[in-house]
């Protein structure tokens, strides 16, 4: 039998403790040796150095200290400091990012109680909570924080705010009766209390049940700690490409020093060409670049409302199949609103969201004058009377002091003129019997200024139809007959298939000389005036945000703790659950094992009453389907499935400090519609690197076939070594960063996502990347070919024309790698920065080839001005040769 099953009497039995003495100090020291301190334990993490050090492990970082060990050996050893720099900055940067990411269970653990109030050898004292045992007494009230688990012992209108573990966005009542079954979720726990969950109402004590990771808490923290944290496709495709260049960069240098020696070259020179084309094949800048890209890209998300924690997270939004976002403070504004008043069998709508005082009152569509009408004046009135919350107001911004429904019924009265600091200059309260969860009732006794007494009571409706003698029907008191009560079931029926949490409201006069000194005698033949229905409401703009993420071809999925009907009313509200989509209770999750999870997981667009468990096995689930999970959440609950999913996603300002932690991604607004926003940066930031990756590789096959073709065609060599040096290091890389600021190209959001698989030459750019390159050699060997037979003897001016020749034909092929189409696609102007790169390096071109000091350092000569003819020409073939091709075939189609 487990606790929840057992009465307190049995649990005080189970666990060998004492309801009037608690336990003495020496089972205390016992306990503690036996189960611990009341702490979250943190599993054991690598020292800094080691951190450090595995940042060096990554296979394109290998690829830069291979580069570095080549421009050592040319004597290059700028280069080689300039390359090790890089590495080390990125190194530095991982090392911090790592470190800040573990931060998780400190957050955590500061959720705990720092104090307790517990009852030890008969007398209370207060200690800290870390020094709790199994067995001790703990009694708590208003506003404390809970240090353990509990079994409820004694109760007084207890109710507990557990939405950061479970996800349920109203206070919890609590008490003390047993509860059938085994499998019960955390939200239905009603006479348990859980370490670091907020006592908003009442009191109670508690004897201790679960310490430390025995907790409900300490489970989510086991959770955080062995969650893997998935690689980022970015992180993927860099190593794929890293390995691809690796292996032919070797094979190159063996080559080319293969077909030299045999054709007689002298072998030192063959390896230094060998070495320069392994230069050639391996784009020092691209982690560098894509560093940067990613960066920049952070900073454009900032202006949106989105931090982002961990640079990767950035590109893995743009390839997210799946969005799983907690409802509660997420899609919801976690601000109960009263949207329907029933009485009489009359209903009113009220427009208006979230605390701010303002909207109207419907009658079957049209507005109506709140203030003429008795009885929904009445039921507001007696709604606001009875109640103990306060809304204030700070610079126009309206906030809540107490519990969420009787906020929701203030503000309801608020937009009907009826302030609560009004009314009771009318109106004086002179007694007041407070909720209690057996009653679920809360009474007050107030006096008009005529002197009039009465009771008003609010409560659970099936509970107030009890004890009504009357009702208000039409204005007018019936006798509250099975007609009515039929009447009233209805309405409850119809506002609760609504999704809306119903408060009754009734009240009952009193003669002049009448004494109530007991709820009892108070909540009794009342007269029953109406229903106030209730929910959290959605947030305006969710909805289009959902339209959009559907036509990017993204799903969203809602996992919240709420009740079944709630989550599948705001579901289908916001439009996320289609018309054959399904829903899901945490209990049948509970008897599903991941894989069988797995062959449904794609049908499921609504999880209610779920757990923390539950949530990451629904992410590992869709993860095994090949989805790219987006998790979104405010909640320590659920911060294991945002550390677990692809890109990982918490809320600024409700967010817990352990969601946020355990983020890739936070929005600084709390919205959902930020969502979108990011997912269209992360989707071009993808495309940007796409766009320099195919820049860079393009222009470094030109580099080697034009070397290539030179060696088996028996001529000298085309390029120095520090030409291309200097090729890869300026003249590709100020080009490649412009590139990674472009703007998305027009139909990016309505691309179907990319499949997690996908390599980096998917899509033709493989084909673009060979078919320019090929151009770019062939052009730059045949300007070379051309100028050295002109004249063999000047073998420097040669190759001084092919360098110039590869430059302008990558500098114009730049334009081209903006568009997945055609260079005519888009606006050459579209990307300032780019044009300013483009001419940054012409300048520098031009200065190594005309300034004399560096002449020969580059092995350069002055280029004659009939000679860019010859260059620009030549530069212009491979990107306007293959782009008229394309718009030719283009215009073709068309015209069929």
């Amino acid at each position: 039998m487990k606790w929840h099953e057992m009465r307190s009497d049995e649990v005080m039995d189970t666990i060998h403790s004492d309801r009037d003495s608690g336990l003495t100090n020496k089972e205390v020291q016992k306990r503690t040796q036996k189960f611990g301190l009341n702490e979250l334990k943190e599993a054991d993490r690598p020292s800094a150095i080691i951190i450090f050090l595995n940042q060096f492990k990554d296979f394109m970082v290998l690829v830069l200290l291979a580069a570095t060990l080549i421009s050592g050996l040319l004597g290059e050893y700028i280069d080689a400091i300039a390359i090790i720099a890089i590495v080390i900055v990125n190194g530095v940067l991982g090392f911090f990012q790592e470190r800040r990411a573990e931060r998780s269970l400190e957050a955590l653990k500061e959720l705990s109680a720092p104090q307790v109030t517990v009852l030890r050898d008969g007398k209370w004292e207060k200690i800290l909570s870390k020094e709790l045992v199994p067995g001790d007494i703990v009694k708590f009230t208003s506003g404390d924080r809970i240090g353990a688990d509990m079994r409820l012992i004694d109760t007084k209108s207890l109710e507990v705010e557990e939405s950061a573990l479970t996800g349920e966005s109203l206070p919890v009542q609590k008490s003390t009766q047993p509860i059938a079954g085994e499998n019960v979720g955390l939200g239905d726990l009603t006479n348990m209390v859980f370490m670091g969950t907020l006592v908003t109402r009442g009191s109670g004590i508690g004897v201790v049940i679960g310490t430390g990771m025995n907790t409900a808490m300490g489970q989510i923290a086991d959770l955080l700690q062995n969650a893997e944290t998935m690689e980022t496709p970015l992180q993927r495709r860099l190593e794929q490409l890293g390995k691809i260049l690796i292996v032919v960069a070797l094979f190159l240098t063996l080559l080319v020093v293969s077909i030299g020696v045999l054709q007689g070259h002298d072998l030192y020179n063959m390896f230094l060409a060998g070495v320069s084309l392994a230069v050639a094949a391996i784009p020092e800048g691209l982690p560098a670049i894509v560093t940067v890209a990613l960066s920049l890209g952070v900073q454009r998300m900032i202006k949106q409302n989105s931090i982002v924690r961990k640079l990767p997270a950035v590109e893995t939004l743009g390839c997210a199949s799946v969005i799983c976002s907690d409802k509660t403070g997420t899609m919801t504004q976690n601000k109960m609103t009263v949207t329907h008043v029933w009485s009489g069998d009359q209903v009113w709508n009220i427009t208006g969201t979230g605390y701010h005082p303002h909207g109207e009152f419907l009658r079957d569509g049209d507005p109506i004058d709140a203030t003429k009408t008795k009885t929904l004046q009445q039921i507001l009135t007696f709604g606001s009377l009875c109640n103990t919350a306060t809304i204030k107001e700070n610079d126009g911004q309206y906030q809540l002091d107490g519990d969420p429904t009787e906020g929701a019924l203030l503000v309801a009265a608020m937009k009907a003129g009826l302030r609560k600091e009004t009314l009771l200059k009318n109106f004086e309260v002179i007694e007041e019997f407070p909720f209690d969860s057996s009653r679920k009732m809360m009474s007050v006794i107030v006096r008009d200024k005529s002197g009039n007494q009465f009771v008003v009571t609010k409560g659970a409706p099936d509970v107030l139809a009890g004890v009504s003698k009357y009702i208000l029907w039409n204005e007018r008191q019936e006798n509250f007959n099975s007609k009515y009560d039929t009447k009233v079931k209805q309405a409850i029926e119809s506002l609760a298939s609504q999704a809306l949490r119903t408060i009754a409201v009734a009240f009952k006069p009193l003669k002049s000389n009448e004494k109530i000194n007991t709820s009892f005698e108070a909540e009794r033949d009342l007269v029953f005036i109406g229903l106030q229905g209730m929910i959290d409401p959605p947030r305006p703009e969710v909805k289009q945000a959902v339209k959009e993420c559907r036509d990017a071809g993204i799903k969203t999925v809602m996992i919240t703790g709420d009740h079944i009907i709630t989550a599948k009313a705001i579901a289908q509200q916001l439009n996320i659950l289609p018309q054959n989509g399904k829903v899901m209770e945490g209990k049948d999750l509970s008897d599903l094992s991941v894989e069988e999870l797995e062959e449904i997981v794609d049908d499921v667009y609504v999880f209610a009453r779920v757990s923390p468990e539950h949530k990451l096995k629904i992410v590992k689930a869709l993860q095994s389907r090949g989805h790219i999970v987006a998790m979104t959440g405010d909640g320590v609950n659920d911060a294991p499935a945002i550390k677990a999913a692809d890109i990982g996603i918490s809320m600024g300002v409700t967010g817990t400090d352990v969601a946020k932690e355990a983020s890739s991604l936070i929005l600084v607004d709390d919205n959902f519609a930020t969502i979108k926003s990011a997912i269209k940066e992360g989707r071009n930031i993808y495309e940007n690197i796409r766009k320099f990756i195919r820049y860079l590789l393009a222009s470094n096959v030109g580099e080697i076939l034009v070397m290539l073709f030179a060696m088996l065609l028996a001529l000298p060599l085309p390029l120095v070594p520090i030409q291309i040096l200097w090729v890869n290091l300026v003249t590709d890389g100020l080009p490649a960063m412009a590139l990674g600021l472009d703007k998305p190209e027009g139909d990016l959001m309505n691309r179907k996502p990319r499949h997690p698989k996908e390599g980096v030459f998917a899509r033709g750019l493989g084909w673009k990347v060979i078919s320019r390159g090929f151009l770019i050699g062939i052009v730059t060997l045949a300007a070379f070919m051309i100028v050295y037979y002109r004249n063999p003897d000047d073998l420097a001016y040669a190759q001084t024309i092919a360098f110039a020749t590869l430059v302008m034909a990558q500098l114009i092929h730049v334009f081209d790698c903006r568009s997945e189409k055609s260079i005519f696609e888009r606006n050459p102007f579209g990307n300032m920065y780019l044009i300013g790169a483009v001419i940054s390096s012409i300048l520098l071109m031009l200065v190594v080839i005309y300034y004399p000091p560096l002449q020969p350092i580059f092995h350069t000569l002055p280029i004659l001005a009939r000679d860019w003819l010859l260059i620009l020409g030549l530069s212009a073939i491979p990107t306007f040769l293959l782009a008229g091709s394309l718009l030719t075939r283009k215009s073709t189609k068309t015209m069929i």
